[in-house]
């Protein structure tokens, strides 16, 4: 007997959701779904389930953070999840969550039935889905890089790779790494001394989050300002 097919709780698909919603986003509705009818915690008439990232990524292992927020997050948006916070203290910042059935069954119509995918499918869907998972856009950042800044970086560079996937691995997203270099180059590009610091290294390093959040207008340049390794 294989060792994947006992001791967990499979994972529950319904392909026709996944063709409306997305795979991911299927997969998290079934799993906040399992949580609330367990949930003893009723807020204003509906059942609640709280997680952190972290901990719905314990019980999701196959996705990263950020794959995890980005999927609630559309979830949200799409008013298919609810959230709210009801904490008892402030600081504490954790997100509760539930699932407007309502809005649901708006689309019931179009659903077949709930597949359980386990064995040799399983490990294949899992396979699969760790592969989409590497899917950092890599060349779609480095290509904006090079056109703004006239270089010629490479996206098959480790370095380079690895500065992106720190970061994207966080949450960030593409237009944060388009924002960053839109406010560096503007800054750096016309100056003889600085311009050559508008790279990988620089741009994607450890003052990543801070040129982020830099308002957009002109500075004076400092020494600390960059990753001096030279």
């Amino acid at each position: 007997m294989s060792k994947f097919l006992v001791g967990e709780r499979p994972i529950i698909l319904i392909p026709s959701l996944a063709v409306k919603l997305g795979m991911k986003e299927a997969i998290m509705l079934q799993h906040v779904h399992y949580w609330l009818s367990v949930s003893r915690n009723v807020k204003d008439g509906r059942k609640w389930v709280y997680n952190t990232y972290e901990e719905w990524k314990k019980q999701l292992p196959f996705w990263s953070l950020s794959t995890i927020k980005r999927t609630i997050a559309g979830l949200e948006e799409k008013g298919y999840i609810l959230s709210d916070n009801f904490n008892a203290h402030n600081w504490d910042q954790t997100k509760w969550y539930s699932i407007d059935y309502n809005r649901l069954r708006e689309i019931e119509g179009e659903l077949k039935g709930p597949i359980q995918l386990n064995g040799s499918e399983n490990s294949k869907w899992q396979e699969t889905e760790m592969e989409t998972e590497t899917e950092i856009p890599y060349a779609a950042i480095i290509q904006y890089l090079n056109e703004k800044t006239d270089s010629g970086y490479r996206e098959s560079s480790r370095k380079t790779r690895s500065l992106i996937r720190a970061w994207w691995e966080q949450g960030f997203t593409l237009s944060d790494f388009h924002r960053v270099i839109d406010l560096k180059s503007a800054e750096w590009k016309r100056d003889p001394q600085y311009s050559r610091y508008l790279r990988p290294e620089t741009l994607f390093g450890s003052k990543f989050e801070g040129y982020l959040n830099q308002k957009p207008q002109a500075k004076h340049l400092e020494e600390n300002d960059f990753e001096l390794d030279d």
